[in-house]
């Protein structure tokens, strides 16, 4: 069998294409952490800026709107500049303005910048994946898989508690100087040791000879829908949904960009800026849509458990986001003994593991109370972190087999296109529901608390009487618990949404698995 370094030449010759693998996971890793590392840090920009929280948040969502557009689009640009130059672009973007974020003297700069840097960061995700796809044969792949999803995976995890300590000891601006050495490292490693796959210059030549037109109106009607639609996902819930004007028309604007960019990308256009026709692909489909599950769970457990234990069990962001690090060590494991199983077990079957696994992390939430200990809190990332990789690497391995040739770059777009999608509707109905079951567990507690229900009665007696202080500490406690209700309510959703979707991986059709040894050289 022929070694990597003849037959697999995205890595220059000479070098082990695992440590490419690594190094171009690694400005991915911190761009995946930037979608989560300022959240815990809104307060002291806002402080710092002379602004309120409330427009601070437009840190968050300037980044993912910015991302959100770039992504659908980057397997287009990736065709038409050449992969490795694309994502080389990419990594000098996020770089230099991931460094004028942490200067920016104003909030109106820093929304500029972070738009700039999540433009640069989104392009990074779609390039990895197809630098993977044409880099490592089949009986690799899940390996290879597996240290992207480290990246992927743990980098949320690791967001909120880096960037709380960072916040707390020195400042937010750290936050993103972060970004800038492991940057330029990674360019230069970059530079050094990665050369396009022939099958990704051949396509770039093929663009390249019909002449290069771009498509504004497609790139128009993707970035008002994506655009749109990741404000609303991000707003919803502030602005109360559809009671908003901003809202509805941000939806309406969504709509128009959806429908537009469908009949334009689809039947008018013949240089097309969105690949629509690669969907055509029943495993690329298949795949987009448990792709967006995934962005699904992980996103929203990822804000669940850090928020429960600030806002119930009162800890600090640091502590919080500490909560998550565990399960990290246990992806890291995972991850690994994920990469080998893909070899020798269905894909189906594992995918099919890993959503009960976390399905009965989630059943393990929805069982607890205000009391619970730090380390049995960690205890359910802890056995999600064994799950993730199980579904995570075998739906990357079946996404990318039997795909035309030089689509590598389109197919990873809309990868990660419906991962982040997820992710953001993941967070925004988790937000959503917390405040709604609230408002349902709060009025069906309050209406208790009558002179005419004797619980009530014998309780505030037994606390002093009706007195202002017994009262608002009443008013506490139904707070405390219509918030823990609450919790358990969302974390049963959640359960329920892996146990159906187990049933639908279980439908998905066998595949060929590749058992032949996998080459070192």
């Amino acid at each position: 069998m022929a070694s990597f370094r003849t037959a697999y030449t995205a890595a220059k010759p000479g070098v082990n294409p695992w440590l490419v693998a690594v190094v171009i996971s690694l400005a991915t890793f911190m761009e995946v952490m930037d979608t989560s590392i300022a959240n815990v840090s809104l307060s002291h920009i806002a402080g710092n800026l002379g602004a309120d929280e409330n427009e601070a948040t437009w840190v968050l969502t300037s980044y993912l709107v910015a991302n959100a557009i770039i992504i659908p689009i980057s397997g287009w640009l990736s065709l038409v500049l050449g992969r490795k130059r694309f994502y080389m672009s990419c990594l000098v973007l996020f770089t230099v303005s991931s460094f004028l974020c942490g200067l920016a003297p104003s909030l109106g700069v820093l929304l500029f910048f972070r738009v700039l840097q999540g433009a640069g960061g989104g392009g990074l995700s779609p390039s990895v994946q197809a630098m993977l796809a044409d880099t490592f044969p089949p009986a690799s792949l899940g390996m290879a898989f597996a240290v992207y999803g480290t990246a992927v995976v743990v980098a949320p995890a690791i967001g909120p508690a880096l960037g709380g300590w960072i916040t707390d000891n020195y400042s937010w601006r750290w936050i993103f100087f972060l970004n800038v050495p492991v940057g330029v490292l990674s360019y230069f490693l970059t530079q050094w040791l990665v050369q396009d796959a022939p099958a990704a210059v051949e396509a770039t030549k093929r663009e390249r000879t019909k002449g290069i037109r771009v498509d504004y109106t497609g790139f128009a009607f993707t970035a008002v829908a994506f655009g749109f639609l990741q404000v609303m996902l991000d707003k919803g819930q502030e602005d109360d949904w559809f009671g908003s004007n901003f809202i509805c028309v941000a939806a309406s604007l969504t709509v128009i960009g959806f429908v537009g960019m469908i009949v334009w990308e689809t039947l008018v256009t013949k240089d097309p800026v969105v690949d629509i026709p690669i969907m055509a692909n029943v495993n690329l489909s298949a795949s987009m849509v448990l792709m967006f599950v995934m962005g699904v769970i992980l996103n929203s457990t990822t804000l669940l458990i850090p928020q429960f234990a600030q806002q119930l069990l009162g800890y600090n962001a640091t502590k919080a986001g500490l909560v998550l690090m565990p399960g990290g060590l246990a992806l890291l494991v995972m991850m690994t003994v994920t990469g080998q199983l893909v070899r020798y077990v269905q894909p189906k079957y594992l995918m099919a593991a890993g959503l009960a696994i976390q399905a009965a992390s989630l059943y393990y939430l929805s069982r607890f109370d205000t009391q619970i200990s730090f380390g049995t809190l960690a205890m359910v990332r802890v056995i999600q972190g064994f799950g993730l990789p199980l579904f995570f690497v075998p739906l990357n391995i079946i996404a990318y087999q039997n795909l035309p040739a030089g689509k590598t770059d389109n197919a990873s777009a809309m990868i990660n296109l419906m991962r982040n999608l997820g992710g953001g509707i993941g967070i925004s109905m988790v937000t959503t529901l917390l405040t709604r079951r609230g408002q349902t567990h709060q009025a069906y507690l309050a209406g208790a608390a009558t002179h005419f229900y004797q619980p009530f009665v014998h309780h505030m007696n037994a606390v002093g009487g009706f007195t202002q202080k017994a009262i608002l500490g009443f008013y506490k406690t139904v707070q405390d618990q219509t918030a823990m209700l609450s919790y358990l309510d969302v974390s049963r959703i959640l359960m329920y949404l892996c146990l159906t979707i187990v049933v639908l991986v279980l439908f998905l059709r066998r595949v060929k698995l590749d058992r032949k040894p996998v080459p070192t050289d």
